[in-house]
């Protein structure tokens, strides 16, 4: 079964931009609580600016949509957030390059950005990252039949809150150490936002 067409792809970035548009605040107080304060504000912009690229150009497969999406993130968004979403959308692409969107091929490229955000920004499972997140789609979509995407949604919302339990180690919030204990890491929302987004447009054209 085909996952994601052109179209669908670029209904995914579009669906995205809105979710960061409205969760712009809560991502920004997130981040104000453990980091620099703007992230709701970055991400927000960050798809603003993949939108009105991708509605400007025509493509040719999945691939050069989610090539654009990366590219675009890397040059608009700052600090941390713009390298490793534009790596993992990069990684995905690369993964999707000449081939149709399929679970097999969609896994792949989820796996692919894994690897790509674990590698940029040094996360393992369990770090209070953005990581947490993408692993647990990654592990969704190794099962063998994929059915309800709403479980995948369920799967991202209580690593959401496993976060609020953990300590970070990785970027500024490593700093505060106990003192992020309590706080919802601000990359695995916005992630959530982006998994979310996508399993409405699947859920669309199915």
């Amino acid at each position: 079964m085909i996952i994601l067409t052109v179209e669908q792809t670029k209904q995914w970035m579009q669906e995205i931009q809105k979710r960061m548009e409205a969760n712009k605040e809560q991502l920004t107080a997130l981040d104000q609580a453990i980091g620099d304060g703007d992230h709701g504000i970055n991400m927000a912009r960050g798809f603003n600016e993949v939108v009105n690229k991708i509605d400007d150009t025509e493509y040719d497969s999945v691939a050069d949509v989610l090539k654009s999406a990366a590219m675009t993130l890397t040059a608009k968004v700052g600090g941390a957030s713009g390298p490793l979403y534009g790596t993992a959308f990069l990684k995905m692409s690369m993964a999707l390059q000449d081939k149709e969107v399929n679970q097999q091929n969609f896994k792949e490229a989820i796996d692919a950005a894994l690897a790509g955000i674990k590698m940029r920004g040094n996360a393992e499972f369990g770090e209070k990252t953005m990581y947490d997140v993408w692993y647990q789609v990654a592990e969704f979509l190794a099962s063998e039949n994929v059915e309800d995407w709403e479980e995948m949604i369920e799967a991202c919302q209580a690593t959401i809150e496993d976060t609020r339990e953990m300590v970070a180690t990785k970027g500024r919030a490593s700093y505060l150490k106990e003192r992020t204990l309590g706080h919802v890491d601000p990359g695995s929302m916005s992630s959530f936002y982006i998994f979310e987004a996508l399993v409405a447009v699947i859920e669309v054209g199915n």
